[in-house]
């Protein structure tokens, strides 16, 4: 039986590889399983990825060896958030930046509600959080 892994990257590109078929060679080579959590790709500048990886575990090695040989930076996204609904007043600053939608507001008892699996720790929460409720867990 297979050994399955999974990693949540971020892939920072250079500018000369921005026409490559990076996520395409991740699935076709290496077979992983690539979800894109959030994209930002400036032309002739650079590309940044946030994404999560999944895949036999040597495949995953593999894959994320070959993306480091052609000049692409990895970040593992080791940290995580932390919500603390005691600190939190509901004021939903949050809901309007996080890209994900993570954080919601259930409108039948406006109050805040976190789901951490659609999380990917951007850190955008933590600028706009003005009673400190959110921090990042290493």
């Amino acid at each position: 039986m297979e050994n399955r892994d999974k990693k949540r990257v971020v892939l920072t590109f250079p500018q000369q590889l921005l026409d490559k078929p990076i996520i395409y060679q991740l699935i076709k080579d290496f077979d992983l399983i690539v979800n894109l959590l959030k994209v930002k790709i400036t032309p002739k500048e650079e590309g940044v990825m946030v994404l999560d990886l999944e895949g036999d575990q040597l495949n995953l090695e593999k894959g994320l060896k070959h993306l480091k040989k052609i000049g692409i930076q990895i970040e593992s996204l080791i940290e995580d958030i932390k919500w603390d609904e005691d600190k939190c007043t509901h004021c939903t600053e949050c809901v309007t930046i996080c890209p994900t939608q993570a954080f919601g507001l259930d409108r039948k008892i406006m109050k805040l509600e976190f789901d951490k699996n659609k999380c990917i720790a951007c850190g955008l929460c933590l600028n706009v959080c003005p009673y400190g409720a959110i921090q990042i867990v290493l």
